[in-house]
């Protein structure tokens, strides 16, 4: 297929050069909701670039809560552990969208990595980018309303997505959130009252994108934007 049909943003945006010496060992695959991408601490064995979905990085505490820490579409790919020099990682990477993508056996990532300076500095972009996410993530968990933080969320998933409408359950957006499900619920509630979605059971629609930011109170901003080209460089 040729590069300029590729929609993940990483593969689109390589060097012809680069992107070759990607290819030949990539293989299509289809990734079904809760597919498990990355186990906690067992070595990653193959790196992902979504087309389209959405894939999750969860972090879990002792006693087994847990709270996301990433999100990962056709902006970018799985594996950043990898791209610093690492075999695995303490997180968990798995589906929460389905869809399609691309699959790269790590031992070619690392080849290529070592042929080609400008792939690995292309690749490391995109890793600085994500932990600016999760530094942004930390820091709205923080500090910010449960309603702020499911706003900016679902703000996330619709840039990284295709139409309005998101298709999740309460106690999926709990596990993201680090949050208990009563608590989603209640702000679900909030928001569609206000208008800015719809919800029903396992689907929430987006219907007003510029009151979703607005009620962010700054919690979604120009880092969660500036990827897709949605905030100045």
């Amino acid at each position: 297929m040729p590069q300029s049909l590729f929609r993940n943003q990483i593969l689109k945006a390589l060097s012809p050069e680069d992107f070759a010496l990607l290819q030949p060992a990539m293989r299509h695959v289809e990734l079904g909701i809760k597919a498990q991408l990355e186990v906690p601490y067992q070595p990653i064995e193959h790196v992902y670039f979504p087309e389209v979905g959405i894939a999750s990085v969860v972090a879990t505490m002792a006693g087994g809560r847990q709270s996301e820490v990433g999100i990962i579409g056709n902006d970018g790919m799985t594996g950043i552990a990898v791209i610093l020099g690492q075999d695995r990682s303490p997180n968990e990477t798995y589906i929460q969208v389905a869809g399609n993508g691309w699959s790269l056996p790590v031992e070619n990532l690392r080849s290529v990595i070592a042929e080609s300076q400008t792939l690995h500095e292309s690749l490391l972009r995109y890793a600085h980018a994500f932990l600016v996410q999760s530094s942004r993530t930390a820091l709205v968990n923080g500090h910010s309303k449960i309603e702020e933080r499911l706003a900016r969320w679902l703000l996330m998933v619709h840039d990284r997505g295709e139409g309005n409408k998101i298709y999740l359950t309460h106690e999926f957006l709990a596990t993201m959130l680090g949050a208990r499900r009563p608590g989603v619920t209640t702000a679900l509630q909030m928001l569609e009252y206000r208008g800015l979605v719809h919800a029903k059971r396992g689907e929430i629609t987006i219907v007003d994108r510029a009151g979703m930011i607005d009620l962010t109170h700054g919690a979604y901003g120009e880092e969660e934007q500036r990827y897709f080209g949605l905030a100045p460089a």
